[in-house]
């Protein structure tokens, strides 16, 4: 192998990720037609047959899937060369790619950004919105830098650092403002509707309700918290939503929304990193500003504030 180069490489990683050649190419920034060549070079190079090539999409050979996992491998290793350069700097700079979950990211994101940018205004920072398991499995690929999920993961090869607790709230229909808020027990009895199975927020919810992975069939299942507030506006049924989505939510929808009794249900926010990652220092230093970004958050709404149609 003589002429294989990194750009090579990394086409190839973006296209056994993609297993499309568009969007592979799409994701590359290049056209479909230089990606295909680059490849091609590459299958060259190594002397075997990559991928197997179908009308619409495209798999890997099993030399392939070999050679998929030993790319990845180089690939991290040349971006933690990189973070090792940058994280021998004394200010933040270059590129910073951060995840988030979608029960945080559409409430918390804006802020966060708006302070980095503010404090660090040398980072390049993309965002990457996904599910807790994507997210933790793009880390170890070395595709992310850190990811903001709730705690705890439990992954041995990660550093996790506490940021703040926050409540879940109840969502009812408008009608039942004023009317006493049930307890965990009696939410069994009422149509529960929660996100879709792979959300952590679910199994949250379904852990304060006392129910099993595997919930009766009157729960009803949503994508997204935006569709789950409306629903209930709707009439529906109920649904519990994390303190920080509350203003966002529940702005143009007819619900009421209660706390419970204590102890209330509730979840906690933290950064995830790679203990081996060079960044640990700034990535610290990143998890502060999201820390006060948070609290900045809670305090523009903190009970008291004007609000339509809420009860907090």
């Amino acid at each position: 192998m003589n002429n294989a180069t990194l750009r090579q490489l990394r086409y190839f990683d973006a296209l056994a990720r993609h297993c499309h050649f568009g969007r592979a190419a799409e994701a590359c920034a290049i056209s479909q037609p230089a990606l295909s060549m680059q490849i091609k070079e590459l299958e060259q190079d190594l002397g075997g047959v990559l991928l197997e090539r179908g009308a619409r999409q495209v798999g890997l050979t099993k030399f392939g899937e070999d050679v998929a996992q030993r790319v990845r491998d180089i690939l991290r290793s040349v971006d933690e060369l990189g973070d090792f350069a940058r994280a021998s700097r004394d200010r933040l700079v270059g590129r910073l790619r951060i995840g988030m979950i979608p029960t945080i990211a559409p409430y918390l994101l804006p802020t966060v950004i708006g302070n980095l940018t503010r404090t660090h205004p040398e980072l390049d920072i993309h965002v990457r919105e996904a599910l807790t398991q994507k997210l933790i499995r793009e880390l170890a690929e070395g595709r992310l830098d850190t990811a903001i999920v709730a705690l705890p993961v439990s992954e041995p090869s990660l550093t996790e650092v506490a940021l703040f607790s926050e409540n879940f709230l109840l969502v009812r229909p408008g009608e039942a403002e004023g009317t006493p808020v049930p307890s965990s027990e009696k939410l069994r009895e009422l149509r529960l509707l929660l996100l879709e199975e792979g959300h952590c927020f679910r199994d949250q919810a379904l852990s304060f309700c006392g129910m099993q992975s595997s919930p009766p069939r009157e729960v009803l299942d949503a994508s997204s918290l935006s569709t789950l507030v409306q629903m209930v506006g709707a009439g529906i049924g109920v649904t519990l939503i994390p303190e920080m989505a509350v203003a966002v939510e529940t702005r143009s929808a007819p619900v009421s929304v209660a706390r419970f009794k204590n102890p209330q249900p509730s979840r906690t926010i933290g950064m995830v990193w790679r203990k081996t990652s060079p960044l640990t220092k700034q990535l610290l230093q990143i998890s502060e500003v999201v820390r006060l970004s948070a609290d900045a958050l809670r305090e523009q709404h903190a009970p008291g504030s004007p609000s339509r149609n809420r009860r907090t």
